[in-house]
């Protein structure tokens, strides 16, 4: 288990980190989100002991990590995939890592092979594309085949295929038990990857909850309904104490939208009144939705609201 308790860090007057508390657990994936600023990157610079907290701890396995023995074999960690020396091949890369660590060179080669690496593994890093350099930090972090791992935008500059594989090796990793921690800005990536999520603000903790406890609880969703009698629709709402707004859809056409409901009652409701309903579907809400929900007051870069594009 990863513990972070009471953790604070003071850059001269600015508090990037503030008295935050929270516990990454084995056996699922835990998302850690938060806007830019709210000091994701400094939380795990602060538990992998990069930097010194003004006050609180993280400890890894109930240790701090600069007292862990072997530490590449317990923790495997990604902050910044550029950390390469440009004329140094992927192979070599990882070769003194390994060596340095009293982790077997054959483990390279299997690591370049798990990341899709193998055929460029000679090649120098400094001609790496964004995504291939990503690729070679997450086989530096699986090197020591670690119990724990901490990963900071680790499909930053993936393709498709490449976001698909870290989404199901990492969720792979946790049902071996294994304790995942990873901060990701595409929260719809995030929304197929996390079971749990971690959500912070300017440094404070702002939610600890399983993934659709959260969306749940900080939005709402709205089922929408177009019906063959509009007006005996809206008629029937009205009477039965539900509150409705009536939109065009993106073909013009009178839609019905209807917050903080499910399809089966209005189903129900249509179905006792004899509507017929061309439409009856339930719009959910998303991890977006919630996220930006949670978090607008805690944005610290807030730019303008951009107007609607003209029809």
């Amino acid at each position: 288990m990863i513990k972070v308790e009471g953790l604070t860090k003071q850059y001269g007057q600015v508090r990037a980190v503030d008295d935050l508390s929270f516990e990454v657990k084995p056996g699922i994936v835990t998302g850690f989100l938060g806007p830019n600023g709210a000091g994701k990157s400094t939380t795990m610079r602060l538990i992998l002991g990069l930097d010194n907290p003004s006050s609180g701890s993280a400890t890894i396995a109930g240790q701090p990590y600069r007292n862990l023995k072997n530490p590449l074999t317990k923790v495997g960690a990604l902050l910044d995939a550029k950390a390469t020396h440009p004329n140094r091949s992927a192979h070599n890369h990882l070769k003194w890592i390994a060596q340095a660590n009293g982790i077997s060179t054959k483990r390279v080669d299997e690591v370049l092979a798990l990341v899709g690496l193998t055929g460029v593994a000679k090649k120098n890093t400094g001609g790496f594309s964004l995504g291939m350099g990503q690729r070679l930090g997450l086989a530096a972090a699986l090197l020591g085949d670690p119990e724990y791992l901490i990963l900071d935008e680790p499909v930053n500059g993936l393709d498709p295929e490449g976001i698909h594989w870290v989404r199901t090796l990492l969720q792979n990793l946790a049902k071996q038990g294994r304790t995942v921690l990873v901060s990701s800005h595409l929260l719809s990536e995030m929304a197929q990857t996390a079971e749990h999520l971690i959500v912070i603000g300017r440094g404070r903790l702002v939610a600890d909850m399983p993934m659709q406890e959260f969306i749940r609880n900080h939005s709402q969703s709205t089922v929408i309904v177009r019906a063959t009698d509009f007006q005996t629709l809206t008629n029937a709402l009205t009477g039965a104490g539900i509150s409705f707004v009536t939109v065009p859809d993106a073909l013009g056409r009178a839609t019905v939208e209807i917050a903080n409901t499910t399809t089966d009652e209005i189903g129900t409701l249509a179905f006792r009144h004899h509507i017929g309903l061309l439409e009856l579907s339930e719009r959910r809400a998303s991890l977006e939705d919630a996220f930006l929900e949670t978090t607008g007051d805690a944005v610290q870069y807030q730019a303008e609201k951009p107007e609607e594009p003209q029809q």
